[in-house]
């Protein structure tokens, strides 16, 4: 532990932190660089995004009291009881996932170098702990549901690793960030700003969303309530896929502030990687904003909820969020304040509680859906919503009328269809429009972008990701990306979608032709090499294709000619708003 970690906290005015002990794991100066040096020879792990969130908040102790990635002991009785090993509250699992063959290649004892995705070391772990994990049993007990429609759960069933390593961690230097760099704090910077300004009672507001003038009510409401001042700290590490992004929710918050009373609200930003876990993580981040100072927490209906389960029924109770975190705030040290929604009363000009609407009042409101379709078709948003300088950063983002991109994933086994199902969608589509359109064929891409790559689970894996990688950025600038690999894993398709969601939206079309079909149309002769085991590792014979289990679209690359099912495939795109009706052309 750090000379830092053991500082007394007597002069600090705020909240004290989880377990009382700010738990900052950066080493001295001079100590980082010593083992900044020694770590180029130890084993290292490369960290995915979501370990690189927990790891900052590991090292500068927003995580407090974690010294470390948890061993099964914490795991185990986090799983079961929302506990530590020794008792403490913990609701969330932080856990380093890693693949078997690095497994393989450690031992309890060993150092590791976590590193950033530019390799740059950031921190050893002293690996006191490797075990396997069920992500099933997780699932159930950490988010209550198997449904992959959950952000939280698909990540947690198709990406993370099923082996992990446990153990203290040392930290060598900060993740570097280049944005908004006032405003990226650690718990102790936070505690010292808002030290310096008098506050003592301080109510933090979680979002990942823009705010608008529902949100400055239920906070100014919030905070009279419990006679305290304002943190508005959003999350900019990871959020829900398709949520609006960082850098222009932060400008939103930025434009927001001013119509807050004076010197009444602080903004701040968190880089957690959300799990969506709905009352489980209502109440870590509660723990949380303790370790930053708040004295007092606000949670909303369906706090950190990711929507509706495959059934159409909302994944957590409306205010299962909130009667948790009420039951343990007295243990915690920080009180909840619990908020219905705030709506817009019309006929008094005024924003009230929803449990405080009588009847014949006439109440308007405006959702995320119905907003980002006035951005889109340029429609007014009214002035009692939001305020003009938050209008003005939304349209620059979102210009009316732009284009949205998208991908077309095709995925099947040789021979199905996938290449000539995909060419007959991009001539429908360049008939009636000049959007750009990149095509990503499974073979020009070993033939140039994955050159070198064989055929082993972990290059077919590199391939797919590449392929993703090239289509996201597609995406991002409103192009249209077509995918046509085999994609036989499914992991491996869930981070192309990923990938590509931050940016826009994904359509993942199963050409489920049947395996005699695609090999009586066999033109290179590839399965009878295969079944003649000159062809190792060949999807469908030698080595397992995963089918989707919830493509946006399955089609039989035998039952229609390739125009039926390319029109199919127009009438989807149509249908979710990412093409206009062909009949006046292609927006």
């Amino acid at each position: 532990m750090s000379q830092s970690a053991l500082a007394s906290h007597h002069a600090d005015p705020l909240n004290p932190p989880h377990g009382r002990v700010l738990r900052e794991l950066y080493l001295p100066a001079a100590e980082a660089f010593a083992l900044k040096q020694r770590s180029a020879s130890l084993p290292g792990w490369d960290l995915d995004a979501r370990q690189l969130c927990d790891l900052e908040l590991l090292l500068n102790g927003a995580f407090s009291p974690l010294d470390g990635f948890m061993t099964r002991r914490d795991y185990t009785r986090v799983l079961d009881d929302m506990r530590l090993a020794d008792g403490t509250l913990w609701p969330i699992p932080i856990v380093l996932d890693v693949d078997d063959a690095f497994a393989a290649s450690i031992s309890v004892g060993d150092e590791v170098a976590l590193r950033d995705r530019e390799g740059v070391p950031l921190a050893v772990l002293t690996v006191e702990d490797i075990y396997f994990v069920d992500p099933l049993q997780e699932a159930h007990q950490v988010y209550g549901t198997t449904d992959r429609l959950h952000p939280g759960v698909l990540e947690l069933l198709e990406r993370r690793r099923r082996v992990h390593l446990g153990g203290r961690v040392r930290g060598i230097q900060a993740p570097q960030h280049h944005d908004f760099m006032a405003l990226r704090d650690s718990p102790r910077s936070l505690r010292e700003r808002l030290g310096a300004l008098g506050w003592q009672r301080v109510v933090a507001f979680q979002t990942r969303n823009p705010m608008h003038r529902a949100h400055r009510e239920l906070t100014v409401r919030a905070a009279e309530q419990a006679n305290a001042n304002v943190l508005i700290q959003p999350v900019v590490g990871l959020t829900k896929p398709g949520d609006v992004d960082h850098y222009t929710r932060v400008r939103c918050y930025q434009a927001l502030l001013s119509h807050y009373p004076a010197n009444s609200a602080q903004l701040s930003l968190l880089p957690l990687a959300m799990r969506m876990a709905g009352p489980r993580e209502a109440l870590w981040h509660a723990i949380i904003r303790k370790n930053y100072g708040a004295t007092h927490f606000i949670i909303g209906r369906d706090h950190a909820g990711p929507g509706k389960d495959a059934r159409g029924i909302p994944f957590y109770e409306p205010f299962a969020a909130q009667e948790l975190v009420a039951s343990h705030q007295q243990e915690l040290g920080i009180e909840v304040v619990p908020f219905p929604a705030m709506v817009y009363v019309a006929n008094r000009d005024v924003y009230l509680p929803s449990n405080e609407v009588q009847a014949g009042d006439e109440v308007r409101d405006i959702s995320g859906t119905e907003l980002r379709r006035r951005l889109a078709d340029g429609e007014e948003i009214p002035a009692w919503f939001t305020y003009p300088e938050v209008v003005e950063i939304l349209r620059e983002r979102y210009p009316a009328k732009a284009p949205k991109g998208f991908a077309l994933f095709f995925t099947g086994l040789s021979g199905s269809g996938k290449s000539t199902i995909a060419q007959a969608v991009i001539a429908r589509l360049l008939e009636r429009s000049a959007r750009p359109i990149t095509l990503l064929d499974g073979d020009e891409v070993r033939k140039h972008l994955s050159k070198g790559l064989g055929f082993s689970r972990e290059d077919r894996a590199a391939n797919v990701t590449r392929i993703g990688y090239v289509a996201s950025e597609v995406v991002r600038h409103g192009g249209i990306a077509i995918c046509a690999p085999i994609a036989p894993y499914r992991d491996s398709r869930a981070q192309v979608r990923r990938l590509v969601e931050a940016h826009g939206a994904f359509i993942e079309i199963h050409v489920d032709t049947a395996l005699e079909a695609c090999e009586a149309r066999d033109r290179k002769g590839l399965y009878a090499q295969a079944r003649a085991g000159k062809i190792a590792r060949f999807t469908g014979i030698s080595d397992p294709y995963e089918a989707p289990e919830n493509p946006e679209l399955h089609l039989d690359g035998a039952a229609a000619d390739p125009a039926t099912l390319a029109g199919r495939i127009i009438a989807l795109l149509r249908n979710r708003g990412l093409i206009g009706d062909t009949s006046r052309g292609l927006r």
